[in-house]
């Protein structure tokens, strides 16, 4: 778990960084909300990624 989580956080540094300075006192913070919203789009794309349905009729 901690290594995806360090992943997400490594993704969206410089993604943060395009929008606000490393300087900024609120630069983590930011980081932690981009990374919380990559993670919550890898989960729906995962969730809502269409399935193969079986044809067996059961019988």
């Amino acid at each position: 778990m901690s290594l995806l989580a360090r992943i997400f956080m490594l993704l969206a540094a410089p993604i943060t960084a395009l929008f606000v300075s490393r300087d900024a006192l609120n630069f983590d913070i930011i980081q932690m909300i981009v990374a919380m919203t990559m993670l919550t789009a890898v989960v729906a794309a995962l969730l809502f990624w269409p399935r193969r349905k079986s044809d067996k009729t059961g019988a």
